[in-house]
């Protein structure tokens, strides 16, 4: 037998690599004086300092705009360019300490960036499923109870001087290529479920409690902005990649995630990229920000860089000749934060060099107070404000907890189910074979941007939990370079059912380092196919990953009865497993990316970021909505213990655009027309349908609701419209409805950039009905046909 894999939880007293910037490091320890009580940092300390109280920012009772002003008009340009940086100054004489703008909540609050730690008061926070699959429960509602979980959680440590007010997630970039090393921190290829994603993790991350829109419980960032998927592939490296991208697809793909964040979620601040998108640095180009983020979207917060990144324009791309002048192209662009010191060490002398006006770095501070003051950092002490009673005893409760085994229960995806494989029985399994590199790993469950959990199931304990166990490892770690078989064969020859957890971890995938091949790592395959071999009773392959994996061999191999993909599946990731594999939990996922065959990256490079194919040069497309290859598991797939029916749709079969008479595309053939206020007031419609579990078992299921439009503009082969999750008894029926907006939904972008109302025949589709409707032109008023069954 195998000794547990020496996969361990970090000691909070060891310094680690920071994920986020270039060569920095710092500890995630705090080490306390005994007898000292961690304080929380804040401003206006008026009862501390009672002559704060005639300065103007520290008066609640003003307005934000005012208190920001009169803070702005008592400094000095020094004093200014110490708040353009993460690591804030403090200016004593105000009451104004230092404040470190960089936390981190990917899917819980995380030791990543140096404001936030965890020791003796809190040990460690709730540490949620790696968010692409927390994407895969398709539960909007989800989405953003964790955001909320996680805020309360933040706001608690922040009351005991552990953490900051401003967490830079979550990461809402599309997992464009398989490849990519961080596509497990995103929601997944679609945009439509990555902007509900974002919307609702924001909104449970920055909703106050009290219903105040201008108060922000804790800030969140939508990163990183934008067309950023290519970290470290094959010597190509993000701080110096240029993404060359069509309008079309930057549009039509990579925005809409970002442009959900701010319009639906009211998001507190974006984060700039590293890299550059048509020959320009994220970083300082106005047009992405000041003219997009803050001009079209309306930006109610800061723009901030990703760690290093101005330095990195000037330093690694060149984009400027001087340091001041990548001070002030950045500035002047619309960033107003920089993660790093760049912006501290460079921008007076920009100024002073004529540069830059002092009034650009006024605005760009007053957006940085302006979220500090919406979080009540210049309202005096935390403890008497509104989540003031939130201390230690709010972090790792047992609901929280729970919520994190739920979370990743509903996102475990069940690939294959030969013959009713699984659920295994509790009472006829006698004894479980549990091999594989990743049987009985801890660290490897939180993915990264982690924090210290509260706790750990590993696979092993969860399955042990229920029946007894043989653990054979079979490979040192995931690398498994050498397959160790014999130990792993015997086990599974003499087990009633052998689980065999495989796939990867953050040595295979993570920031920084991309994958350049889709296969398990190393001979993963070789023991994987043995001990299925001689397996004497079902065999369940589990396959831990961010990122898809090209597992035909098991996927065509009768004698692996069942596959199951999990994720990094967080604290709670063996309980959760065990539930699902012995039938506590009725798995419901749905695969939130395409898992495409090795054959695909052979062929395709990971730089080129075209979306859709291009037919004259056999290059595919990427992602369901244009790629035209084959797949090993597509985007929605998912089994479940039980059977479900759609039937009795409900919809309309023509929708008639109203338009003006003296319209050109009533005398002229038209293929589209533009998604104009004027031409979409009121032009909704609703789906209706009932869906029935006809199975055994309870369960929910997602419902998806996808379009195939016209083929016009180079529009997608299909695309999302909806989503919804319902829970049926067995035997029970529900009915669902989507409200379809047709100049959002039934749209498309076109060559420039333009959204248009593609004219002609939508197929909508619903499982494996579909439905045809036309869309045509009206000479005035809405008209829509009457809903018919389909």
């Amino acid at each position: 037998m195998m000794t547990p894999a020496q996969n361990r939880a970090p000691k909070v007293s060891s310094v680690l690599l920071c994920l986020c910037c270039i060569h920095a490091f710092f500890s995630c320890a705090v080490r306390l004086v005994a007898g000292q009580t961690p304080k929380p940092v804040f401003a206006c300390d008026v009862d501390g300092n009672p002559s704060l109280a005639a300065f103007g920012f520290c008066n609640t009772s003003w307005g934000v705009e005012a208190r920001v002003a009169d803070l702005v008009q008592r400094l000095t340009l020094q004093e200014k360019v110490g708040f353009l940086v993460s690591g804030a100054g403090n200016v004593d004489r105000l009451g104004i300490p230092k404040y470190e703008w960089w936390s981190e909540a990917l899917h819980g609050v995380s030791y990543v960036g140096p404001g936030t730690k965890f020791s003796s008061p809190v040990p460690g926070a709730t540490s949620f499923p790696q968010v692409i699959l927390t994407a895969a429960s398709f539960n909007a509602t989800l989405f953003e109870t964790i955001g909320k979980v996680v805020s309360t959680e933040a706001r608690a440590m922040h009351n005991v001087g552990l953490a900051g007010l401003t967490f830079w997630s979550p990461n809402v970039n599309i997992f464009r290529d398989p490849r990519w090393g961080r596509g497990q921190e995103t929601p997944g290829e679609d945009p439509l479920l990555s902007s509900k994603y974002a919307a609702g993790y924001v909104r449970g991350l920055q909703k106050s409690d009290d219903g105040n829109a201008d108060r922000l419980k804790v800030a969140a960032c939508c990163k990183h902005y934008t067309a950023y998927d290519v970290d470290n592939w094959k010597g190509v490296n993000r701080l110096t990649f240029n993404a060359v991208v069509t309008q079309q697809d930057l549009d039509d793909t990579f925005q809409p995630p970002f442009k959900s964040c701010v319009l639906d979620g009211n998001v507190a601040s974006v984060m700039c990229s590293y890299n550059q998108v048509n020959g320009k640095p994220t970083c300082a180009d106005p047009d992405l920000l000041a003219g997009t983020i803050r001009g079209k979207w309306k930006l109610n917060g800061y723009i901030v860089s990703d760690c290093d990144s101005v330095e990195v324009l000037y330093d690694k791309q060149h984009y400027t000749k001087t340091p001041e002048e990548a001070a002030a192209k950045a500035i002047l662009a619309g960033l107003d934060l920089n993660c790093g010191s760049f912006l501290g060490q460079h921008t007076e002398a920009a100024v002073k060099g004529g540069l830059l006006n002092e009034s650009a770095v006024d605005k760009a501070i007053s957006n940085n107070f302006a979220t500090l003051m919406r979080l009540g950092f210049f309202d005096g002490d935390p403890r008497k404000q509104l989540y003031g009673k939130l201390g230690p005893d709010d972090v790792c409760t047992p609901s929280n907890q729970e919520l994190a085994r739920e979370a990743a229960r509903q996102g475990i995806v069940l690939l294959k189910n030969t013959a009713g494989s699984l659920p295994l029985s509790s009472t006829a399994i006698k004894s479980l074979a549990v091999i594989g590199p990743n049987a009985n790993v801890t660290k490897t469950m939180i993915g990264n941007y982690e924090g210290t959990p509260c706790k750990y199931v590993t696979p092993l304990q969860g399955l042990a939990a229920i029946v007894s166990t043989m653990y054979v490892a079979g490979c040192a770690d995931v690398g498994c370079s050498t397959a160790q078989t014999d130990d792993a064969k015997k086990a599974a020859a003499s087990a009633d059912a052998t689980v065999l957890v495989m796939g990867a971890d953050q040595s295979i995938e993570r920031e920084d380092f991309d994958r350049v091949n889709l296969n398990l790592p190393g001979q993963q395959s070789l023991l994987v196919s043995e001990v299925a071999n001689v397996s004497k009773g079902p065999v369940v392959l589990v396959i831990m990953s961010g990122g898809g994996m090209d597992v035909s061999f098991a996927k065509d191999n009768a004698k692996i009865t069942s596959i199951l993909w999990v994720g990094y599946p967080g604290e709670a990731g063996g309980a959760a497993m065990a539930d699902v594999i012995f039938g506590d939990h009725n798995p419901s996922g749905r695969l939130p990316m395409t898992w495409y065959p090795q054959s695909y990256v052979d062929a395709v490079p990971m730089t080129n970021m075209n979306m859709r194919p291009d037919p004259a040069t056999g290059y595919p497309g990427r992602t369901y909505r244009f790629y035209t290859g084959p797949t090993v598991y597509s985007f929605g797939d998912g089994l479940s213990y039980s059977s479900f029916s759609h039937g009795q749709v409900q919809a309309p079969q023509l929708v008639s655009v109203p338009l003006d008479e003296g319209h050109i595309c009533h005398s002229s053939a038209c293929e589209s027309l533009e998604a104009k206020s004027e031409t979409c007031s009121n032009l909704v419609f609703d789906v209706h349908l009932n869906v029935k579990n006809v199975g055994r078992f309870s369960g929910s299921h997602t419902v998806f609701l996808f379009s195939s439009p016209p083929s016009v503009h180079r529009s997608p082969q299909k695309h999302l419209l909806g989503f919804e999750k319902v829970f049926l008894a067995s035997q029970s029926e529900a009915q669902v409805q989507f409200k379809v907006d047709v100049c959002k939904d039934l749209s498309v972008v076109d060559e420039l950039g333009g959204r248009k109302v593609a004219l002609g025949t939508h197929v909508l589709h619903v499982g494996d009905l579909k439905h045809a409707l036309s869309v045509q032109i009206g000479s005035s008023g809405l008209s829509l046909s009457p809903p018919r069954h389909f």
